[in-house]
């Protein structure tokens, strides 16, 4: 009701800003009829249904960070071929810009939560099949499942991602905070468990095959939790109804997506790389993990900040700036800085990584006027976005391969952050999508 009372309240022209529900964007908002809530018969069930969707998010980005933690090992005991490894830390993210326009289709034909369902089913099953060993045993011939296995998580999680935010603003309308708050924490710490602790099952078991099976628990779990949710009938057919702003033609919504892509270059290389550069440097391989999972719990603080903060001001030229440049000198001074400081470079890179993240999703509700312009800027972010912020990956692994050292790497951070700052100082004018 207070949703409702807040956007009848809204005067013509003003951007759409809900500080409550953060950056949840209705992937769905283009339906018509617009689809129904989730039907569920108590409070109970109601609650039941939040649990499953923040456990959700709680299995969407131990893909990207479990397998960092334990690259050394799985390269000494795998004849991976530079190519693989570079593969293996970019086709995840982008895929998340693949298969991110699928989300509406598929969620008009089928509903939304039996496509989220068969995206945990799918990542589950990329999750098994990843450490699996295809052909003789003994042989090492792992890449095959490692490829196939990597490519389903990023497919399923691209999938979740775009759905789970409409789902949680659409079935939790009076605890968008609340909710919305727990759903992007628990993909933090996702990010956070998948690097903490995948290196220590690793040296509890000795193999990395079941460090990475591991993760395949959590996943099937939710998967079963789920499925009462997600299979309850649906009758109404649901068609696309287009209008309103064209953001591919906007200056605006490239600014704010060029922001994005960059920002993603830095976000998706600290998880795929920030553990073999800490490594590389000669950090123990737990206390690697640790240092990226605290790095990563410190998103979550910057996450919660840095939306509120920006809000507050008339423009965001200032945070948007400051941020980007935290991101790239604290991804810079992890490879350079003197080691002895290596918390420091984390925690900064931590807060600032998490800060430009919340700040660049944030620019979709306040560069645009209407949920419409929203969800269609949103989802050409995701796609561009994601699409080719997974390049900074690949960038790494290509100049590692190249010069031996992650020195190049990190001059590239530098150069990144330096043109994120300036995408940003852009972005963050007071204009409009139009």
């Amino acid at each position: 009701m207070e949703a409702r009372d807040a956007a009848a309240q809204q005067r013509p022209g003003e951007p759409v800003v809900t500080p409550r529900s953060g950056t949840l964007v209705d992937a769905e908002i283009d339906e018509l009829p617009a689809p129904e809530p989730t039907r569920v018969g108590s409070r109970r069930q109601l609650a039941y249904l939040g649990l499953c969707l923040v456990l959700i998010g709680l299995n969407l980005r131990t893909v990207f960070s479990s397998f960092s933690a334990v690259l050394p090992e799985v390269s000494s005991q795998v004849p991976l071929p530079a190519w693989a490894v570079a593969v293996l830390t970019t086709v995840p993210v982008t895929l998340l810009g693949v298969f991110a326009p699928l989300a509406p289709v598929l969620a008009r034909r089928f509903g939304a939560e039996r496509v989220l369902l068969g995206a945990m089913a799918v990542l589950t099953g990329g999750l098994l099949l990843r450490p699996a060993e295809l052909g003789m045993p003994g042989t090492g011939s792992h890449l095959p499942a490692l490829l196939a296995g990597t490519a389903a998580g990023g497919a399923a999680i691209a999938l979740c991602n775009v759905l789970l935010p409409g789902l949680v603003k659409r079935d939790f309308p009076h605890r968008l905070g609340l909710m919305g708050g727990l759903y992007t924490t628990a993909i933090c710490a996702s990010a956070a468990l998948g690097a903490g602790f995948t290196y220590p099952i690793y040296a509890a078991t000795g193999e990395w095959t079941l460090a990475l099976w591991f993760w395949a628990v959590p996943a099937a779990v939710v998967l079963f939790l789920f499925l009462p949710v997600a299979v309850r009938p649906r009758s109404v057919r649901h068609q696309a109804v287009r209008g309103g702003v064209n953001v591919w033609r906007s200056a605006v919504a490239w600014q704010v997506t060029i922001f994005m892509v960059l920002q993603a270059m830095m976000s998706f290389s600290v998880f795929a790389w920030l553990a073999p550069i800490l490594r590389e440097r000669g950090v123990a391989g737990a206390t690697a993990g640790l240092i990226v999972s605290v790095c990563i719990v410190l998103q979550m603080l910057g996450s919660l900040f840095a939306p509120a903060l920006a809000a507050r001001f008339r423009d965001q030229r200032a945070i948007n700036t400051v941020v980007a440049l935290m991101t790239g000198f604290g991804f810079a001074l992890s490879i350079f800085g003197p080691l002895d400081l290596v918390w420091v470079w984390a925690g900064l890179l931590g807060l600032g990584q998490g800060s430009l993240t919340a700040a660049a999703l944030t620019m979709i509700m306040l560069r645009t006027r209407d949920g419409h312009t929203a969800a269609h800027l949103s989802g050409m972010m995701q796609g561009v976005g994601y699409g080719l912020g997974s390049t900074g990956t690949l960038m790494v692994g290509q100049l590692h391969q190249a010069t031996g050292s992650f020195a190049a790497a990190g001059v590239l951070f530098l150069v990144v952050g330096l043109l994120a700052a300036v995408f940003g100082y852009r972005a963050g004018r007071n204009r409009y999508v139009s």
